[in-house]
């Protein structure tokens, strides 16, 4: 039987509880409506700690699953369905990140019950009682653990390109042009523009743009308007910050200025090749 999604925005039924950390995030909340099209770098996953959720990618037919992982820069669009929901945001140029999305053939993949089975029941504890959990970065590496199958995958990122990844994470504003990092790894523009894309798996451009969003995330939690976090994280203006979360996250900002905050260090290693 084919799945009809609904046909009213998302909407939250709890107060959502935001990790936040530059570069990804854990959200904890029950959610019912529906989430429009949209495609972000991170790897996705979310996972249902009661009933399902319902999931469309490009090819346009949606699917009711318990536990899914997004590809990075996949489209998709998802129905909430009233489930207690976790939302993990993970960079896909972190070590966990990559081992994972290594292991993604489609740009939708189902969570095995088994799988399920071993990790929900730590993370339905945390939903429940947040404050008992003593190592939070240890749980959220653990869920990722227990998704990623196998060894480690032997290919990494040139190191021409790490030099600028690590280069735009540690800055402070995030202007950096493309002659700039194409200078830091020691290439022509053209052809830094060409292995980029290639090792990362969207233009540099593009990749600026998402790495803004993601520092304006945490600017949210703390600044606590949207012109204020446009700004501290380089964007234009409050308009593009907004557009920018309908195309990345297809949602408005706002949908972070209700709930509770804690912005965390990365629970992830930063280099992919540690």
């Amino acid at each position: 039987m084919s799945y009809t999604p609904t046909a009213d925005p998302y909407r939250w039924m709890s107060v959502p509880r935001w990790y936040l950390w530059e570069g990804g995030f854990l959200l904890v909340a029950r959610a019912q409506g529906l989430v429009p099209a949209h495609a972000h770098h991170a790897i996705q996953i979310v996972l249902a700690l009661d009933g399902c959720v319902a999931i469309c990618g490009a090819d346009g037919e949606w699917r009711e699953q318990r536990g899914l992982v997004v590809r990075p820069d996949a489209e998709h669009s998802f129905d909430c369905n009233g489930a207690l929901g976790m939302m993990l945001f993970v960079d896909p140029e972190s070590s966990d990140g990559a081992w994972l999305a290594a292991s993604l053939r489609q740009d939708i993949t189902a969570v095995t019950d088994a799988r399920l089975e071993a990790i929900t029941p730590a993370l339905r504890a945390f939903a429940e009682r947040p404050d008992e959990t003593d190592d939070l970065a240890a749980l959220i590496r653990g869920c990722v653990h227990g998704l990623r199958p196998g060894l480690a995958p032997a290919r990494r990122i040139d190191t021409r390109v790490t030099t600028v990844l690590d280069a735009i994470r540690t800055s402070d504003e995030l202007r950096m042009s493309l002659d700039t990092a194409a200078g830091m790894a020691c290439l022509s523009p053209t052809r830094f523009a060409h292995v980029f894309k290639e090792q990362v798996g969207l233009p540099f451009s593009r990749y600026m743009l998402w790495r803004k969003l993601t520092r304006a995330m945490v600017a949210i939690a703390s600044e606590r308007t949207i012109a204020a976090a446009a700004h501290a994280a380089d964007f234009s203006d409050a308009a593009h910050l907004t557009r920018t979360f309908y195309q990345m996250v297809g949602m408005a900002p706002s949908a972070l200025m209700r709930g509770e905050f804690v912005e965390i260090p990365s629970p992830f290693d930063s280099r992919p090749d540690e």
